[in-house]
């Protein structure tokens, strides 16, 4: 069965759901994935450090509490990051690790937090400087092949490390994830997310509000009066600014409020180009050469 494809307005990303006391409760957060499907919001973005595991134990005890969830959902997770900032004087070094051990276990400690069967993506969340290509891409044609993950992908790597891994393996490289903002625009000016399209790979835009920056200065200004004229909201339009890109990325919006998620979907689903511009403008300071 092929991974499913990211048909969603945006991902939902689970980076601070360990933070939010209430999503402690299995049944309170089984309340709230199920509010996100009746908003047609169906993927969900985990990665092994994200609470060092809890974010993926919280999110699969809210799934065998209410297991007919788990049916009607997507998730993504990631793993490679080892040692995530390291306590001073533990003696412990934060380093990345693709090795077939490392992310064998990951993707079986994944299964077992998320209480999934499948897991859809499975990105290689940072480039391992160390990596056997060949062995890892055996890995990853591995667990494909007995159904532990729909596909492979990547997170923050580059074109050259990506196309190392691609050319071990059988099966295609899926999914990318990247930093994409209006404020964060060089990958389209690089060439990095050219080479991700013509590669096949679904694009996915982490911190596309660029962690509030859009929300101030300038580009702010600039989103409101857009927002106004388009009937939206400012963190709503600056999706619609991803999503009117060639091979429409998919942002992962990590807020877990109900209040800002229904904010975010107020957008239209693409901007005029003149507009469009105008907020790259916004953010460089300078319009296009």
């Amino acid at each position: 069965m092929p991974a499913p494809t990211f048909d969603v307005p945006f991902v939902l990303g689970m980076m601070r759901l360990h933070e939010t006391a209430e999503m402690h409760q299995a049944n309170h957060l089984a309340d709230w994935i199920e509010a996100r499907l009746e908003q047609g919001l169906h993927w969900f973005d985990h990665a092994d450090i994200y609470g060092n595991g809890a974010g993926e134990t919280l999110f699969g005890q809210a799934l065998r509490a209410r297991p007919a969830l788990a049916k009607q959902l997507h998730v993504v997770t990631k793993a490679s990051i080892a040692n995530d900032n390291p306590t001073p004087g533990d003696g412990k070094v934060k380093h990345y690790n693709a090795s077939p051990t490392y992310l064998n276990r990951a993707i079986d400690d994944a299964l077992d937090r998320l209480s999934v069967e499948r897991i859809d993506h499975f990105l290689i969340h940072r480039p391992d400087l160390l990596m056997d290509a060949e062995a890892t891409g055996r890995a990853l044609d591995k667990a494909i092949e007995a159904g532990k993950i729909g596909a492979a992908g990547v997170s923050n790597h580059l074109p050259s490390q990506w196309r190392r891994l691609q050319n071990a393996m059988h099966q295609p490289l899926r999914a990318n994830q990247i930093e994409l903002s209006i404020a964060h625009s060089t990958p389209l000016f690089d060439g990095s997310f050219d080479d991700l399209c013509a590669d096949g790979h679904a694009p996915m835009a982490w911190s596309p509000l660029a962690g509030g920056k859009l929300l101030q200065g300038e580009v702010n200004h600039t989103l409101g009066r857009l927002a106004e004229e388009h009937t939206s909201t400012s963190g709503a339009l600056a999706l619609t600014w991803l999503r009117s890109l060639p091979h429409r990325p998919v942002p992962v919006v990590g807020s877990v409020k109900p209040e800002r998620i229904a904010d975010m979907l107020k957008g239209p689903d693409t901007l005029p180009r003149e507009d469009w511009y105008a907020l790259l403008e916004a953010a460089r300071g300078h319009c296009v050469a």
